[in-house]
């Protein structure tokens, strides 16, 4: 995945359009990261406004979307303002060409214009969620995930969430450590587990210094994936009750202490797999899997491939 197409239109929120430009339009080569194209496409590549208050330059017209390995459509301002036929024209085209198509928050409403969205399921912003399963009743809308898949149709849920998308996107094209190269210098998480639900505000415990106890148990576990975590060693750092600690991790990440610590030792073990030359059942210790039965099953589960296999397409990177 090295052609972007950045489906650009007036009206279109300024921080999904930057989302795309800092994934896909830097020259990060100096850490490891593939050179990409990053074409900005509107009507007849004419200049588009932004918003809040800016302007962005067309570098192609909407053939840009033509050949391109991705074409992503972020979100708009009035999601349900009516979409350009030209617009929908060529989103057609390049979904029956075989590229594959994503949507940024309220971008899914484009989507969903163009008929692509027909018959899938999507996520949008939570916000927004009542009023794309109304104005598409064609669409299932799912209100609690930050973004998710389905035919090749990418969809992801409000503002930070299309970062979440992007970032999978170059991990599923290119590995984990040119993933995680991208959002170090963007200085945010990798990979986010949950859905949008723990962006509801709450009120959440404080440690001293201003720090939820939760954030930094996370930080320390991170740090000890090596050792068998149970819920009640995660609550005896957190210095809280087992079901306390546990009902406050759920609120403020989506998942539950297990689903969060698998997940992490996912993304460790892919790290190990493309950077190290350890066995499969050294890579399983380290992470704390314990066993490489343990960690292919769970690999399976997430990925959907094997660890061989992973490493055997990854490790180049």
């Amino acid at each position: 995945m090295r052609t972007v197409a950045a489906l650009i239109y007036d009206d279109m929120r300024a921080f999904d359009y930057a989302v795309m430009a800092e994934v896909w339009g830097m020259d990060r080569a100096d850490g490891g990261v593939p050179a990409f194209e990053l074409r900005r496409c509107s009507v007849d590549g004419r200049p588009v406004r932004m918003h809040p208050g800016a302007r962005v330059e067309a570098t192609h017209g909407l053939d840009g979307l033509a050949g391109a390995d991705l074409v992503v459509a972020p979100g708009r301002e009035d999601p349900s303002a009516p979409v350009p036929a030209a617009i929908i024209e060529a989103l057609r085209a390049a979904h029956a060409g075989g590229g594959t198509i994503a949507s940024l928050c309220s971008g899914a409403f484009v989507l969903a214009a163009a008929g692509i969205l027909e018959g899938r399921r999507a996520v949008t912003h939570w916000l927004l969620t009542e009023r794309l399963a109304r104005d598409h009743p064609g669409v299932t809308v799912v209100p609690d995930v930050l973004f998710m898949e389905d035919g090749g149709v990418w969809t992801a849920a409000g503002t930070a969430g299309g970062v979440d998308l992007c970032l999978e996107l170059v991990r599923r094209a290119h590995g984990a450590a040119v993933a995680n190269t991208i959002a170090r210098r963007m200085v945010t998480a990798a990979h986010r587990d949950g859905g949008q639900a723990q962006f509801v505000e709450r009120p959440v415990p404080q440690m001293a210094g201003g720090r939820s106890a939760v954030t930094a148990t996370l930080e320390w576990a991170r740090g000890h994936l090596s050792l068998p975590l149970t819920v009640t060693d995660l609550a005896r750092h957190a210095r809280s009750a087992p079901r306390t600690f546990a009902r406050d991790f759920v609120s403020q990440t989506g998942a539950t202490p297990a689903q969060w610590l698998i997940r992490q030792r996912v993304t460790e073990a892919q790290r190990l797999l493309e950077t190290t030359d350890l066995s499969i059942e050294q890579v399983a210790t380290r992470c704390g899997f314990g066993t490489a039965t343990m960690l292919r099953r769970h690999f399976a589960r997430i990925l959907g491939t094997t660890p061989t296999r992973y490493r055997h397409t990854f490790a180049h990177t």
